[in-house]
């Protein structure tokens, strides 16, 4: 399942993250991002075959959902298949949420650490200045000299 594919690229994202390793984060976010075009063809065939299973059978809903579509499922074994698959479905979907969850809180914590890291790097103009008017006070100052 491709759900399941996205939840191991997640949990492999978070060990990245984690190591701060941003050239194996690259290739990963990669495979994810062909993962996340498979689920979308998979999810507009996953519509039409819903959709075409109600006109087959004649069956008239206002929504063709999954839900619908059980109802309407008369042989047990094909309906209880069905519930077994929605079932881990929405599992797969909401371990994957809790994951890139994790990895969003982990990702904005990094960034949070840089800032605080060039923060604490950029000298105040106060410490560069010795005394009054020696300067501009209000120009935030680098540590590095650059010329555009």
């Amino acid at each position: 399942m491709i759900h399941e594919q996205l939840l191991a690229l997640s949990i492999e994202k978070t060990a990245l993250v984690k190591e701060g390793n941003v050239e194996k984060l690259q290739p990963t976010l990669v495979k994810e991002r062909k993962a996340v075009q498979q689920l979308e063809q998979a999810e507009e065939e996953r519509q039409k075959e819903v959709a075409t299973w109600f006109v087959n059978h004649g069956v008239k809903v206002d929504e063709v959902t999954l839900s619908n579509l059980m109802n309407h499922i008369e042989i047990e074994a094909e309906k209880k298949e069905l519930e077994d698959a929605a079932v881990r479905l929405t599992e797969a979907i909401v371990k994957l949420k809790q994951q890139e969850e994790l990895n969003m809180a982990l990702i904005q914590q990094s960034m949070q650490f840089v800032q605080l890291s060039i923060d604490l790097l950029s000298p105040s103009l106060k410490n560069m200045n010795y005394g009054k008017d020696k300067g501009p006070s209000d120009v935030n100052r680098s540590v590095f000299d650059s010329k555009a």
